[in-house]
């Protein structure tokens, strides 16, 4: 603390801390000397404050125009940021909007309009507003990308790359957080953030290669329930599910392809045909979710792989290693999830993760309310992309459906109807495989953080 500027010190007073938290303290250097970075830091790690405060330096409160742009994937992460800011910023005479959708236009575009310094909001309304002109980034000279994983999990890759268009041909100051950098992540950040430098906060470790080890409470009764509002959640890009008998690998598959899934087995019963043509799709990447036991799965080499699930406990504590082994490669990070209930299963965890040094997380099964807040957001996204993609005579076309559309809308019998055509977009759209950036340079990993050359704060606003 005591080596911040005078108005950052006030302004972390001002937010009740009485010390900086790890990625504060680690980070806050970096930023103030406009270096690009992709830092790799959790939710609620304090990293919101991490690229706030140096903002009070860099940032002008006399020039009316918008200088820096947070991007977030949810408009609850909108808001959150939005009161921080307020309470970082607002003494230094530095203005905050929060724009994301759901919500009319009118407050967001006055205060655009009014020259807020700092615009915190969802891809896809901060693109809404770039084409209704209400907001320009001519000005713009700061660019944060918050929990970049799930903003691409989310489905807002397309609207990133939008808004890029958007952005001034200058050199920006850009950084990218993320809890975890698996290689569609990297892919993405490579092409918003320019010769960036990576800083780890994980485990008091710096390079890119981890994986996330993950521990959700799940009954043993209605387990593949459990195991659909989990990949609803995580909405993985590409993963193995493993389970330890083959009942269950059948049975695993035929739930999550009646969900609507891109999924596929490998036992020991599968005929050699079926056998190959899986292992085709899994060479060629194009098969979302593999389920498999350890010995179907056995010498399978599968880059890229975004998670691996397992859907109990293994049997033998170092099986878990292999399977968690699975991804995390080539110089990128993964996300090992297991499902666990009751004693026994949990003991079995505790003692996996004492015996290999684990940082295992644990996490609550997310409920339904959670799965349809989720959805409902990503589906938000989707519809209002789609809307932005229709031409006149294609709007003109859709009024001829206002009347029914109003009709269905204000009737409980027809909700049925609006819920089916919804479901039939979702399904379509998200149960494919995860869109993954096509024209990106190679997901090469980006460079250690040198040491910052002095204290922070030192640095004159540009």
């Amino acid at each position: 603390m005591e080596d911040l500027t005078p108005a950052m010190q006030a302004a972390a007073t001002r937010s009740g801390w009485s010390s900086l938290m790890p990625v504060q303290a680690q980070a806050i250097p970096y930023l103030v000397e406009g270096r690009n970075m992709l830092i790799q830091a959790r939710t609620g790690s304090g990293k919101t404050g991490a690229f706030l405060l140096p903002m009070l330096e860099r940032l002008d409160p006399e020039r009316h125009e918008t200088q820096a742009l947070i991007l977030v994937p949810t408009r609850e992460l909108a808001r959150q940021v939005w009161q921080e800011a307020e309470t970082i910023c607002g003494e230094a005479g530095l203005r905050t909007v929060a724009v994301y959708g759901g919500v009319g236009y009118g407050d967001q575009t006055s205060a655009l309009k009014q020259g807020a310094q700092i615009v915190v909001g969802t891809p896809g309304r901060v693109l809404d507003h770039l084409l209704k002109r209400s907001m320009s980034l001519e000005r713009l000279s700061t660019l944060v990308f918050d929990e970049a994983d799930r903003m691409l999990s989310m489905g807002f890759y397309p609207d990133m790359k939008e808004v890029q268009r958007y952005l001034p041909e200058r050199a920006l100051h850009t950084c990218m957080f993320s809890a975890t950098f698996p290689v569609f992540v990297l892919r993405t950040a490579l092409q918003f953030v320019k010769n960036p430098e990576f800083l780890s906060l994980s485990r008091d470790h710096v390079h890119v290669t981890t994986t996330e080890h993950i521990v959700y409470e799940a009954p043993p009764m209605g387990r593949e329930r459990a195991l659909v509002r989990i990949i609803e959640v995580e909405n993985p890009a590409s993963a193995i599910i493993f389970s330890n008998t083959k009942t269950n690998v059948h049975f695993i598959t035929a739930v999550l392809q009646r969900f609507g899934y891109d999924a596929d087995e490998l036992s020991a019963d599968l005929a050699q045909n079926d056998r190959e043509r899986v292992l085709e799709r899994v060479r060629k990447g194009t098969l979302r979710f593999l389920v498999a036991t350890d010995v179907a799965a056995r010498g399978l080499d599968i880059p890229e792989l975004s998670h691996v699930i397992q859907y109990e406990p293994p049997e033998d504590p170092e099986s878990y290693i292999h399977r968690a082994g699975r991804t995390g490669r080539a110089g990128a990070a993964g996300v090992a999830l297991t499902l666990a209930g009751g004693i026994t299963e949990r003991l079995a965890m505790d003692r996996i993760a004492k015996r290999f040094d684990i940082d295992l997380q644990q996490r609550p099964l997310p409920s339904e309310e959670d799965v349809e807040t989720i959805v409902a957001q990503r589906l938000t996204a989707l519809l209002e992309a789609r809307l932005r993609e229709r031409d006149r005579l294609q709007a003109e076309r859709s009024r001829r459906f206002v009347p029914l559309a109003r009709g269905l809308a204000e009737s409980d019998e027809e909700l049925d109807i609006i819920t089916m055509l919804l479901d039939d977009y979702y399904q379509q759209l998200l149960h494919a495989p995860v869109m993954q950036p096509e024209d990106a340079p190679p997901a090469a990993p980006a460079k250690k953080a040198a040491p910052p050359t002095g204290k922070p704060g030192r640095r004159r606003r540009s």
